[in-house]
C-alpha cells in the first residue's frame, strides 16, 4: 500500500510539472520518467519518445533522489564522462549525415546519454574527432537531374558521332552555345595584399550584372563571345550561327 501511495505522488508531481510547460527537453524527461514509474517498457517509451535506455535509467534515478529538480536541464549532479563505447556511437551517428545543427548534437547527447556541456567547445570537440567542420555551405541547382544529363549527353553523342564526317569536313558547324551573368559583387573575393593595407573595389550598386553570350566551335574550339550593354540582358539572344556561317567560304 504504501509503494503504491508512493508510486501515485509521485506520478502527480509529474504530471503537475508537465502542465506547467517547461522547456522542451524537460518535458521530454517528465513524460519519460512518468512512463518508466508507470512501468512502461523501456523498449516502448525509446520508440515513443525517442530516447535511450540508458536516459530513462539516468533521469528515474535522479528524479528519485532529487524530486523534481533532478531532471531540471540546470540540475548538477555527479560529472559524466563518455565512455569510449558511447565517443565510438556518437561519431558513428556524426558520420551518417552530410552536415548538422549545433542544436541537433544537444539534443541526441541530452536524449541519448543525459549528458549537457556547459561550454560549446565540448560539442566543438566532437565535431572535430568526426570530421565535421564549420564551412560556407555551396548552392546547387535543386532541379538538376543526373539522370537527364546523362540521356541528353548520349543523345548529343550519338548525334556528332552520326555527322562526324560531315562535321570534320566542314560541310557541318556544330556550336555549344551557353550564357552566364555577373553581378558586381562577384568581382570581389580573396586575394593578396598588403596586411596593413585593405583592398578596396569601388561599386555603386552589387546588383547591378554583366550578361555574356558565348558559343564554341565544336571542330575547332574556337569560341565566339557577344557582351550587350552593360547591366542589360539582351532582349533576343545573339545567333551565333548566321555569324559563323559568314566566315565560311561556301
Amino acid at each position: 500500500m504504501l509503494a503504491g501511495k508512493v508510486k501515485d505522488e509521485e506520478i502527480a508531481k509529474l504530471e503537475s510539472f508537465i502542465k506547467s510547460n517547461p522547456d522542451a527537453r524537460e518535458l521530454k524527461r517528465g513524460l519519460t520518467v512518468k512512463m518508466a514509474i508507470q512501468e512502461y517498457p523501456y523498449k516502448k517509451i525509446s520508440q515513443l519518445l525517442g530516447v535511450s535506455s540508458f536516459s530513462i535509467s539516468d533521469w528515474k534515478k535522479s528524479f528519485k533522489a532529487n524530486g523534481i529538480e533532478g531532471i531540471r536541464l540546470g540540475y548538477k549532479g555527479s560529472k559524466k564522462y563518455l565512455t569510449d563505447e558511447q565517443l565510438s556511437e556518437i561519431i558513428r551517428w556524426l558520420s551518417s549525415s552530410e552536415y548538422w545543427h549545433l542544436d541537433e548534437l544537444i539534443n541526441y547527447l541530452d536524449n541519448q546519454y543525459g549528458i549537457i556541456y556547459k561550454s560549446k567547445q565540448s560539442y566543438y570537440a566532437l565535431f572535430n574527432l568526426a570530421n565535421v567542420s564549420w564551412k560556407r555551405s555551396q548552392k546547387v541547382n535543386p532541379k538538376s537531374d543526373e539522370e537527364l544529363i546523362k540521356k541528353k549527353a548520349k543523345e548529343i553523342n550519338a548525334i556528332l558521332a552520326k555527322n562526324k564526317s560531315e562535321i570534320e569536313s566542314g560541310e557541318t558547324i556544330v556550336l555549344f552555345q551557353d550564357e552566364c551573368h555577373l553581378l558586381n559583387i562577384d568581382i570581389c573575393g580573396y586575394i593578396w595584399g598588403q596586411t596593413n593595407t585593405r583592398i578596396e573595389v569601388p561599386i555603386k550598386n552589387e546588383k547591378d550584372r554583366q550578361t555574356y553570350y558565348g558559343a564554341l566551335n565544336y571542330q575547332n574550339q574556337e569560341l565566339t563571345t557577344h557582351i550587350p550593354h552593360f547591366g542589360k540582358v539582351a532582349s533576343k539572344k545573339p545567333n551565333f550561327t548566321s555569324r559563323r556561317l559568314a566566315d565560311y567560304d561556301w
